[in-house]
C-alpha cells in the first residue's frame, strides 16, 4: 500500500488516499478498518445490545459488502468475525449469522449510491435524543457545519427495520446526503471510504450532544448561512474526515491489536 500526496482545500498537510497493488490488498485494508471502527464503537459506548452495524463495499464485487455479524460484541470483534453479504442477503464469506436489519438498512444504500463505499448505523444516545425532538443539526459550530445541507430527517417510523421496502425508503430519503437521522431510532452516515463514513458518525453524535447542551442552557446562536458554508469547506471535506479517522485507527490498534486477527 502506498499513498499519494493530497492537495486539499483545508490547507492542511493531509496525505492522499492509499493506493493498492491488488483487490485483495484493498479488501484486507477495508476489513481491518471496518473492524477497527466497530471496536471504536464499543470503546465509546455506541453499543446497544444487538443493534448497530457498519458496512463496507467489497472492492472486487461491488454488489457485496462486509459487515459485522449478528450477536458479536463490538468490544470482541476481530477481522476473522466479519461476514460478506451479497445483494440477496446471502452470507458468501464468514461463519456467523447476518443481522436482518443490517441487510435491510445497508443493502439499499450500497445499491442506490454507487459513490458510497461505507455506511455506519447506531442507536447512540445524543442522536436518538435529537431525533425524538424531530430536529436536525443546526450549524452551531465548525464541526456541525459539516452537515449543513448534508442531512435528512427520516420521520416514517414503522417499528424495527426488518423489511426491504423500509430500507429502500430510507435510502431514497437519504438521497445524495451524508447523514440520515432516523426519528425514534438512530443515525446513519455514509462516505466514499470507511474512514469518512465513520468520522461523520462520530462527529454527528458529538454535535448532537453540543446542540442538546446548548439548547438546555439557553438560546444558541448558530452560524449564518455564509459562515456555515465557509466552515463546511474545511470541516466538511471528505479528505479531512478520512484522515481524522487515522488518529482513531492508531489509538484502537495500539490498545487492541487482537482486532486484526484473521
Amino acid at each position: 500500500m502506498t499513498r499519494h500526496e493530497s492537495d486539499t482545500d483545508t490547507g492542511l498537510p493531509i496525505p492522499g488516499p492509499p493506493v493498492f497493488a491488488s483487490p485483495a490488498d484493498e479488501r484486507r485494508h477495508r476489513k481491518q478498518r471496518l473492524t477497527a471502527a466497530l471496536r471504536l464503537f464499543g470503546k465509546y459506548g455506541y453499543g446497544e445490545g444487538i443493534s448497530g452495524h457498519i458496512s463496507v463495499r467489497d472492492p472486487e464485487h461491488p454488489d457485496h459488502f462486509w459487515v459485522n455479524p449478528f450477536g458479536v460484541s463490538f468490544n470482541r470483534l476481530r477481522v476473522a468475525d466479519l461476514i460478506c453479504v451479497d445483494d440477496t442477503g446471502t452470507v458468501v464469506e464468514g461463519h456467523h449469522r447476518l443481522n436482518t436489519s443490517a441487510f435491510v438498512i445497508h443493502a439499499p444504500i450500497h445499491t442506490m449510491r454507487p459513490d458510497v463505499t461505507a455506511a455506519a448505523h447506531g442507536h447512540t444516545v445524543h442522536s436518538r435524543a435529537l431525533s425524538s425532538l424531530g430536529r436536525l443539526l443546526v450549524p452551531l459550530d465548525q464541526e456541525s457545519a459539516a452537515f449543513y445541507q448534508q442531512q435528512v430527517l427520516y420521520e416514517d417510523y414503522e417499528g424495527p427495520s426488518v423489511t426491504v421496502a423500509q430500507g429502500r425508503d430510507m435510502a431514497q430519503k437519504l438521497g445524495d446526503h451524508r447523514a440520515l437521522l432516523l426519528k425514534h431510532h438512530g443515525l446513519v452516515t455514509v462516505g466514499e471510504s470507511i474512514e469518512e463514513a465513520v468520522h461523520w458518525f462520530f462527529t454527528y453524535e458529538t454535535c448532537a450532544q453540543v446542540q442538546l447542551l446548548a439548547s438546555a442552557a439557553g438560546t444558541p446562536q448558530p452560524l449564518t448561512h455564509e459562515q456555515a458554508l465557509a466552515a463546511a469547506e474545511g470541516f466538511g471535506a471528505p479528505e479531512l474526515a478520512r484522515f481524522s479517522f487515522e488518529l482513531l485507527w492508531d489509538e484502537i490498534t495500539h490498545e487492541h491489536p487482537d482486532l486484526l486477527d484473521e
